[in-house]
């Protein structure tokens, strides 16, 4: 009994733990949906600033005939430059993010399935049948803890009558063998 009731403890246990575990595989998904979304954006957002910066060289080209122009364009390109290097930084680190994410989320999915190894309702099937064998081999050994008490207590009244008998042939003088001897072979007949 005690280890039906272990056994029922840890499937409770493990129902918990899935169930904790499925929020957090959940939130880990939306996770990195929401830096796939972030990170889309900010391509989004690098392309169109390399088209600004291209345009703006285009332009850089046009006033190249004047020095005043060219040292304005020149500060505006350097500032371009830097910040689309800054968000081809944050572009990396977005993606070294996305990566141990898709890392951690492959490993609660295995922890998930190791888990769903123990099939709660199958072990719950067993531990069912397992109390009916139990329940019936308990009648079973009742029933012949009966019939032994029983055929225990017949034995004893038997012997107890072999006792009189043979205390009753002690008591019998020599000379009275022969009736005994007629007594017993009445009783065995």
């Amino acid at each position: 009994m005690v280890s039906l009731n272990k056994l029922e403890k840890v499937i409770e246990l493990e129902e918990k733990l899935r169930k904790e575990y499925e929020q957090q595989l959940d939130a880990r998904t939306t996770e990195i949906e929401t830096l796939t979304k972030q990170q889309s954006d900010l391509q989004e957002t690098v392309a169109s600033q390399k088209a600004t910066i291209e345009k703006q060289l285009a332009t850089i080209t046009d006033l190249s005939s004047k020095s005043e122009a060219n040292q304005r364009v020149e500060q505006l390109n350097r500032e371009l430059n830097n910040r689309a290097e800054k968000l081809q930084e944050e572009v990396a680190e977005l993606k070294k993010r996305v990566k141990t994410l898709q890392k951690d989320l492959a490993e609660e999915r295995t922890e998930n399935k190791a888990l769903k190894q123990f099939d709660p309702p199958r072990m719950k099937k067993n531990l069912d049948a397992n109390k009916k064998k139990l329940a019936e081999k308990t009648r079973a050994n009742d029933l012949l803890q009966k019939s032994l008490n029983k055929a225990r207590g017949e034995n004893t009244e038997l012997e107890q009558k072999v006792k009189e008998l043979e205390a009753k042939l002690a008591a019998l003088e020599p000379g009275e063998e022969p009736e005994v001897e007629q007594a017993q072979e009445e009783a065995a007949a």
